[in-house]
C-alpha cells in the first residue's frame, strides 16, 4: 500500500516541496540568495535609508537657504532629489554585492583597495577644496570621496592580511597592516580629515583584539593612544582646533564652539515627540544640517524618542552581526564582517557624539541618513559586502544529504 507520495526521491513530499519554485529547494541565483541571506540584517539597513530619506527630506530646506544666493537658487527640497537619486543607484549596488561569492568579495575589495589608495593619494593634488579640507576628486557630473570607498576595502583587506596567520604563524601580519594603517592615516591627515583617521585607527585595533593579538602588543598599542592624541594636539592644527573648541569653548585663543552648540539647541529644542515634520526652526542654523548635523535635525522635528530608536536600531545591527558570528569558523569572514560591523557602529557612535556635544566636530556623516552620494554608495557596498560574508545555507548542518546535495 502506498499513500500516494513519490517513493523514488529522497524525502518524499518534502523534498518535492524543497525543489519546487519559489521554495526553499529554488536554486537559481536570486532565490539561493534570498535564503542564504540574513533578512533581519538586510531589512534594519533598508529601514535606515527609509529614515534617512525622510531626514534629509527634513533637513533640506535649511540647507537649501543655506547655499542658494542670488545668481543661484536652490528649490527646498532640492537635496532629498538628490538623495533619492543616490538611494537609487546604491541598493542595486547593495544587492549585488551581497550576492557575491566570499572570493569574489575578497577579490573586489582588495582591487578597490589598490584604486582608492591611488585616488587617495592623488586627493592633495587634484582634490577639491571645500570648507577648508581637500577630500574630493572632480569627476565632471559628481565628485567622490575616495576616503567612503577606501574604508570598506581597507577593512576586508585587512582582515584577509590577519587571516594568512592562521596559514603561518611567523607571519609579521600585525607591522604590514600596522604600515597599511599608518600610511592610509598620513594620507587622511593631509586632507585633513582627523575624523576619519580615528575611524581607520579605531577598526585596526579592533581587528587586532578579535584576530587574537597578543596581549602584550595589544598593551602596547593601547598605551600609544593617549601618546598620539598629545602628539596630535601639539603638531596637528586641526586636531589642536577641534579639542580646544571642545573643552574651551569661547577662550582666548580657542575656537567659539559654534557648530556643537548650534547642534545642541536643535537637538534639545524638539523635547521627546519633536516639533514636527517642518515645524523646526533651529535648524536654519546648522552650518551642515543634511549631512554631518542631521541627528540634531531629526532631534528637533520628530524628538529625542526617534533619536533613541535610530540609535538602537544602529546597535541592533552591530550586535546582530556579532551573534551571527559567534560559531563562525572560517577566520577570514569573522574578521571581514566584525570589522565591517565595527566601522559601521563606530562611525554612528562619533556621530551621534558629535551632535549630542560628547565628542569634538569631526566632521562625520551619520550612515545611510546622513545626505552624500560618495558616503551612501560606499556604505551599500560595505552593507552588501557585510551580508556577503554572513550569508548562511539554512540547510547546512541540518541533513548531511541536502548539505552535499547544495555543494556545502
Amino acid at each position: 500500500m502506498t499513500d500516494g507520495r513519490s517513493s523514488q526521491t529522497p524525502g518524499g513530499g518534502v523534498w518535492s516541496r524543497m525543489k519546487g519554485r519559489g521554495g526553499r529547494g529554488d536554486r537559481s541565483a536570486l532565490g539561493m540568495w534570498f535564503w542564504d541571506i540574513d533578512r533581519v540584517l538586510l531589512l534594519l539597513a533598508l529601514l535606515l535609508i527609509a529614515i534617512g530619506l525622510v531626514a534629509v527630506g527634513a533637513a533640506s530646506p535649511s540647507a537649501a537657504a543655506r547655499y542658494s544666493d542670488d545668481k543661484h537658487h536652490m528649490p527646498a527640497l532640492y537635496y532629498l532629489w538628490w538623495q533619492l537619486g543616490w538611494v537609487g543607484v546604491s541598493l542595486p549596488v547593495l544587492f549585488l554585492t551581497s550576492m557575491l561569492p566570499v572570493s569574489a568579495a575578497r577579490r573586489l575589495a582588495l582591487i578597490g583597495t589598490v584604486i582608492c589608495l591611488g585616488m587617495l593619494i592623488a586627493v592633495p593634488f587634484l582634490g577639491v577644496t571645500h570648507n577648508g579640507a581637500r577630500r574630493w576628486l572632480n569627476f565632471g557630473i559628481s565628485q567622490l570621496q575616495p576616503s567612503e570607498f577606501l574604508k570598506p576595502c581597507f577593512i576586508v583587506t585587512t582582515a584577509w592580511l590577519l587571516s594568512l596567520r592562521a596559514q603561518d604563524n611567523e607571519l609579521p601580519v600585525v607591522l604590514i597592516t600596522g604600515a597599511l594603517t599608518a600610511f592610509v592615516s598620513m594620507l587622511l591627515m593631509l586632507q585633513p580629515d582627523f575624523g576619519q583617521t580615528v575611524v581607520f585607527c579605531s577598526v585596526w585595533i579592533a581587528l587586532l583584539m578579535i584576530s587574537g593579538t597578543p596581549v602584550r602588543v595589544m598593551a602596547a598599542l593601547i598605551g600609544c593612544v593617549p601618546v598620539g592624541l598629545l602628539a596630535a594636539y601639539l603638531f596637528y592644527d586641526t586636531a589642536r582646533v577641534r579639542i580646544d573648541a571642545f573643552l574651551f569653548p569661547g577662550a582666548e585663543g580657542g575656537s567659539d564652539n559654534f557648530q556643537t552648540n548650534a547642534a545642541y539647541n536643535a537637538i534639545t529644542n524638539g523635547g521627546w515627540r519633536g516639533t514636527g515634520p517642518g515645524g523646526g526652526t533651529m535648524k536654519f542654523r546648522l552650518p551642515e544640517g543634511h549631512t554631518d548635523y542631521i541627528f540634531s535635525v531629526i532631534g528637533e522635528e520628530f524628538g529625542l524618542v526617534a533619536c533613541a530608536v535610530i540609535a538602537i536600531l544602529f546597535l541592533a545591527i552591530v550586535v546582530r552581526v556579532f551573534v551571527k558570528l559567534l560559531d563562525e569558523q572560517d577566520e577570514f569572514r569573522l574578521y571581514a564582517a566584525a570589522g565591517l560591523a565595527t566601522q559601521f557602529g563606530a562611525q554612528a557612535l562619533i556621530s551621534m557624539c558629535v551632535n549630542t556635544g560628547l565628542a569634538p566636530s569631526k566632521g562625520m556623516t551619520l550612515p545611510f541618513i546622513s545626505y552624500g552620494g560618495s558616503s551612501m554608495v560606499a556604505l551599500s557596498i560595505g552593507m552588501g559586502l557585510l551580508l556577503a560574508f554572513t550569508r548562511r545555507n539554512p540547510f547546512v548542518s541540518r541533513s548531511p544529504y541536502i548539505a552535499r546535495w547544495s555543494g556545502e
